[in-house]
């Protein structure tokens, strides 16, 4: 039998296996035993003890266990008489073990695991720890519910799933339709797929995956912005220079070149060169612009009129250049130093009263200046001003007896100052105050009727510069000018001061423009202090097409010429027609009529011009 004082240390230790009538020797080996405080040796004794119980079992059977129990007792006591501690067999992966999964590795274990980590571990052998139950105990597994869902897939646990995150400018891709939306109509003639153009067929060179979009995450290529004008002159670049030139040759007829009383028509060509260049720098700027033209004539005119000597010169043909640098040299953020460098070639207006009767030709005038100046910002606060100096000079004047005629009373200096202050109310409208003043002195004290043309005036004007979403911008301005003479015989010129510039973008195939502008110009008629200009031009561009454009321009002027009762008014019709055939090539179309209404006698003239040109430009 076995102790009953270690009874409980037996229940405490031994493991109840799946069987119902095999009670389990594994208890009373050494490992288990040695835990309780019993010594080797009398484990002999208990087996014996365990074996002595079997002849006492069932009547059927005492036979045979008896035959066994002399058989066995000799050696038992052999093994007691040398105190040899006696142990059962170790569990291996190949022998029968209570534990699930016992014949083969964890990993390769065939079902899943239905606990945790530890309650999955390789059973010690000589533990009497009594397996966890798994009832009413949760399944736990190796992944989670839904661990492969990520934020797109299907997840049992009905969590809310994390928005998707996109790239910058990435394409959203559009939710489903909602339940019960009705499908898009399928028209039947147009259910078949589309035909593919030749272009999306044909065999292209590769081209990178970038450039193609179909980089993984890529955002989509935005689309470059529409060219404004597809026809337009590109430019090369020479350094940091972009360069742009063009050169428009157009001849026709002019039913009045002198614009004289009487009319006589006479074949005309023009030819005029354009010159422009823009500084590409991240500091500081230059800019040069030039443009010039040549109007020359078939003929020459008559030099006298019903026997009157003629107003107009028997040649005609006249020069006009406009040109400008500018440049403007960032000293810091908020300040710069600006220069311009001016050059204007010209003549006297075709029926104008300067010019002398009986002249061969026109005499060129020409007008050089300059200007050095400052910008300074304070936050929105603007302060500019600048210094001015021009010098214009005649030639002298050609008589068709071959005689000259000197013009040095009509050179003069120019000096002056201009300051200006602006104040950006907003971004789209910025209003302004301009003043300026001049001292005019010419070569000579006393022009060719004896009047002292030394002056001294100025303006004084107040506007806005403005820019409303695009579609109408400009600048418009009003003041007051004024001119004092020298000699006391000259009344002060004075007069209203308007300009403007405006440009509205109608639609975008159509854009008008506005412009005003008010000058004061010398004049050597006798008595008369100088000419108060208005001029006043309004223009419509319209494409038909974007490689045919129609341009349209009216023209209205007014001629003060104070302290003299002659007034004259101009007026101007023009119409244009453009085919773009290239970006550098344009053909041009143009006929304008002229108008000149003098109150002085025999002075008022009429013109209609007729052109077509060829325009190359870069």
């Amino acid at each position: 039998m076995i102790w009953a004082g270690e009874a409980t240390c037996q229940a405490a230790s031994q493991r109840p296996i799946n069987h119902t009538r095999f009670t389990s020797v594994n208890g009373l080996f050494p490992q288990s035993l040695v835990l309780c405080g019993r010594e080797p040796a009398n484990e002999a004794y208990d087996l014996v003890e365990v074996f002595s119980i079997v002849p006492w079992g069932p009547s059927r059977r005492r036979k045979a266990c008896a035959w066994a129990y002399r058989a066995a007792s000799p050696w038992l006591a052999l093994i007691a008489l040398q105190a040899a501690p006696a142990g059962a067999q170790q569990l291996t992966p190949s022998l029968f073990s209570p534990a699930r999964g016992g014949f083969v590795a964890p990993q390769d274990r065939p079902l899943q695991r239905i606990a945790d980590d530890a309650d999955t571990a390789p059973a010690d052998p000589g533990s009497r720890d009594r397996a966890s139950s798994r009832i009413g105990r949760t399944p736990t597994y190796v992944q989670p519910a839904a661990s492969g869902a990520s934020d797109s897939g299907f997840d049992s646990l009905n969590r809310k799933r994390r928005p998707a995150k996109y790239y910058p400018a990435q394409a959203r891709p559009k939710l489903p339709p909602g339940p019960g939306t009705p499908p898009p109509a399928v028209n039947a003639a147009t259910q078949s797929a589309p035909a593919l153009p030749p272009s999306a067929t044909a065999n292209k060179p590769p081209i990178p995956p970038a450039m193609a979009g179909t980089v993984p995450g890529q955002p989509a290529r935005k689309r470059l912005k529409a060219d404004d004008d597809p026809f337009g002159a590109v430019g090369d670049y020479a350094g940091g220079f972009l360069v742009k030139s063009a050169l428009e040759v157009s001849a026709g007829y002019d039913s009045n070149p002198g614009r004289t009383f009487q009319p006589k028509g006479l074949p005309s060509y023009v030819i005029a060169p354009e010159f422009l260049a823009v500084s590409d720098w991240e500091r500081h700027a230059l800019v040069a612009d030039l443009r010039g033209s040549f109007t020359g004539y078939g003929g020459s005119l008559p030099q006298t009129i019903d026997g009157a000597v003629n107003s107009a010169p028997t040649n005609v043909d006249r020069p006009d250049f406009t040109g400008h640098v500018d440049g403007r040299l960032d000293v810091s953020r908020d300040a710069d130093i600006a220069a311009q460098l001016r050059l204007r070639v010209a003549t006297d207006n075709p029926g104008s009263p300067n010019i002398q009767a009986g002249l061969a030709k026109y005499p060129i005038a020409t007008t050089l200046g300059g200007t050095v100046g400052f910008d300074q910002r304070f936050n929105r606060l603007q302060f500019s001003g600048g210094a001015t100096i021009d010098r214009t000079s005649y030639q002298n004047s050609t008589l068709t007896d071959g005689s000259t005629s000197s013009n040095d009373d009509r050179n003069f200096n120019q000096y002056g100052g201009v300051a200006r202050i602006s104040y950006e109310l907003t971004p789209a409208v910025k209003p302004f105050a301009e003043i300026e003043g001049d001292t005019r002195v010419h070569d000579l004290q006393f022009d060719r009727s004896g009047f002292e043309r030394d002056s001294n005036g100025g303006y004084a004007k107040a506007g806005t510069s403005f820019e409303f979403s695009r579609l109408l911008i400009g600048e418009v301005s009003i003041g007051y000018s004024a001119r004092n003479y020298v000699d006391p015989r000259l009344d002060p010129l004075a007069g209203l001061l308007a300009s403007a510039s405006l440009v509205w973008t109608a639609t975008p195939l159509t854009t008008a423009r506005f412009n005003a502008d008010t000058q004061i110009a010398e004049t050597t008629l006798p008595g008369t202090s100088g000419v108060l200009v208005h001029t006043y031009t309004f223009e419509v561009d319209h494409d038909f097409r974007r490689w045919l454009t129609a341009i349209g321009r009216f023209t209205y002027g007014t001629l003060d010429y104070q302290g003299d009762s002659r007034t004259d008014k101009t007026y101007s019709l023009e119409g244009n027609l453009i085919y773009k055939l290239t970006r550098s090539l344009w053909l041009k179309a143009t006929l304008r009529h002229d108008i000149l209404d003098s109150s002085a006698p025999l002075s008022s003239s009429n013109a209609t011009i007729v052109m077509l040109g060829v325009r190359v430009q870069n």
